[in-house]
């Protein structure tokens, strides 16, 4: 099943179930486009038979930055060198997605322009930001006439994103980022339409998605949440989670999104985003990708037992080149080493 050939009624025939995930690879160039070698580092898991590739978290507008020599899809030159990546994919047959990010207050002034990062709330995240070792930057809470300034943000790079010919978009609400703050009653204080109840707090991720859905279309619109996802040492999970799922999937729905990405950033699936997969799925019949951290025959068995439609692999893609030529022929999977991020392989 994992490596069969896929027929999805919004994302075509795909060459399989196999998601290369987004992973933050800080490979950009000084303007923050992609280069040639990014081209090739795509391309390189497209032609193994990856079938859908999410690119790494991508800028949607300088304010919103938050790490080192990453991609932005702001200006017409970041959005051109894009093309070179997507030419490539597609020459091999795969399809490809641009992840939309915008970082919220995991950032600082050194990668916002000088300008405080922004958030839902003026609540600092805590310990040390390891892309410039320093205390994460004091955010400012988005007055409510700003929010609709950000959407735009993220509705011209969708629209930078289809102009450089990706299949789609996946929208990063997920991992501690801006629309994550939203979501989050531990960092959301808010008082006015986006704070407090649950659906103030979903508000924000719902008004977006349908403002790109509005824009694109079904087949063409992703969104990457992470109601559970590992945090230092232990796990973490929104507050109110089982309210929150149980408004914000059947809303979801009702505005005609139908591809959704449960990630759980680096911890124990079945902890984390296996068990929110498994509350979900009651609520959406349509396609849920999720996984990261499977092993091949756990992949396969969440695939025959209906949980996930796609499986989600991030470090072991990364470590791994020909991860589908090993799964074909039964090869043992290099684990990811700390080097391998030096370099673009």
């Amino acid at each position: 099943m994992l490596l069969e050939l896929f027929d999805h009624p919004l994302l075509g025939r795909l060459k399989n179930r196999v998601v290369m995930s987004a992973m933050t690879r800080s490979f950009a160039d000084q303007n923050h486009c992609v280069t040639a070698a990014s081209a090739e580092y795509y391309a390189r898991r497209a032609a193994d038979g990856v079938a859908l590739i999410l690119t790494e978290g991508t800028i949607v507008h300088p304010t919103g930055d938050g790490y080192n020599n990453v991609p932005y899809i702001y200006t017409p030159e970041q959005t051109e060198s894009w093309k070179q990546v997507t030419q490539r994919v597609h020459e091999e047959g795969s399809k490809i997605f641009c992840q939309l990010w915008h970082c919220g207050r995991i950032s600082h002034e050194d990668f916002t322009g000088g300008v405080p990062p922004v958030s839902s709330s003026n609540k600092q995240a805590g310990g040390i930001n390891r892309q410039n070792g320093k205390p994460y930057g004091v955010p400012r809470a988005l007055e409510t006439e700003e929010i609709p300034e950000v959407y735009q943000m993220f509705r011209q790079g969708a629209l930078n994103a289809i102009a450089a010919n990706f299949d789609g978009v996946q929208l990063h609400l997920a991992h501690g980022y801006l629309a994550d703050q939203f979501f989050d009653a531990a960092i959301n204080d808010r008082t006015d339409k986006y704070g407090g109840y649950v659906e103030n707090r979903c508000r924000f991720a719902l008004e977006l998605t349908e403002i790109i859905l509005g824009e694109l279309g079904a087949e063409k619109v992703m969104v990457r949440l992470s109601p559970s996802r590992g945090l230092g040492d232990g796990f973490y999970d929104w507050p109110d989670l089982d309210d929150m799922l149980a408004y914000l999937i059947p809303e979801f729905e009702r505005m005609g999104l139908r591809m959704l990405d449960i990630s759980c950033a680096r911890a124990d699936y079945y902890q984390t985003s296996g068990r929110i997969i498994r509350q979900i799925r009651p609520m959406w019949p349509h396609l849920i990708m999720g996984g990261a951290s499977l092993l091949p025959g756990q992949a396969e068995s969440e695939l025959q037992e209906g949980y996930l439609d796609m499986v989600t692999w991030a470090r072991f893609i990364l470590a791994n080149p020909d991860f589908v030529t090993r799964l074909r022929e039964g090869k043992p999977l290099m684990p990811m080493e700390s080097e391998m991020l030096k370099t673009l392989v």
